[in-house]
């Protein structure tokens, strides 16, 4: 079976700084993969340039039996690989509804686009009450959830979330990791970044541990979840 996303020896640079260290790693269909580390390991770093936010200095990325060497970010989102980035980064001035129509700019299917904005409500009750409400005046929580909403707008095959539980209550954070156990028995696959080690580890199906730019440790997540060097390092266990 050929995987979704392939990753090969990637390299990312800024200037003679090299973030990403020629790491490799795959994601099938349906599954959950999560990178894990601390910061500065390059799990962002990682995402941006599978969405084409930046230029790899070296490997080499599959996606769909497409290689996306030189495919600029509009395009790949076409083929069907979605980033709901770090920070969210929503139009604050937009209302909810306009941000999740903004995420479905390169479609033209009116009655689809209208029929995923529903299901976004489905997914997240809370923005479908506020859809005429101005994007900036909702909770961190609520801005992640539109983030993800819009992101899924594009209909994608493969959905990059970075960091979704960050600065986010411990009622929100469970929210939206059960938000991802939902995508996923809907068939959504997921490439996870994600702070919070113990939550990504449990509900993923292969997990990656990074350090300074490599992949340390890679395995199934509870695997890893139990392995006594990750329980220390990332868990805060003795």
């Amino acid at each position: 079976m050929t995987a979704l996303l392939e990753v090969e020896d990637l390299r990312v640079a800024y200037g003679k700084i090299e973030a990403v260290k020629g790491i490799s790693f795959s994601v099938d269909a349906g599954q959950v993969v999560t990178l894990i580390g601390t910061n500065g390991a390059g799990k962002t770093t990682t995402l941006r340039t599978l969405s084409g936010l930046l230029k790899p200095s070296g490997g080499r990325i599959t996606f769909d039996g497409k290689p996306l060497a030189g495919v600029p970010a509009h395009k790949i989102v076409s083929l069907g690989l979605a980033h709901s980035p770090e920070g969210r980064h929503i139009f604050p001035r937009l209302t909810i509804a306009e941000n999740l129509q903004l995420g479905a700019f390169l479609r033209t299917d009116k009655a689809g686009i209208e029929k995923d904005i529903q299901k976004a409500y489905d997914l997240f009750p809370i923005l479908g009450e506020r859809r005429k409400q101005a994007s900036g005046t909702l909770s961190g929580g609520e801005q992640q959830m539109l983030a993800m909403g819009r992101a899924l707008m594009s209909r994608p095959k493969l959905l990059m979330l970075d960091e979704p539980s960050m600065g986010l209550s411990p009622i929100m954070m469970q929210k939206i990791m059960e938000t991802i156990v939902e995508l996923k028995s809907q068939g959504t696959t997921i490439l996870l970044v994600e702070q919070n080690a113990q939550a990504a580890l449990s509900l993923a199906d292969q997990a990656h541990v990074m350090e300074v730019g490599t992949i340390k440790l890679s395995g199934p997540g509870e695997e890893l979840l139990h392995d006594e060097s990750v329980r220390k390092t990332y868990l805060g266990e003795d």
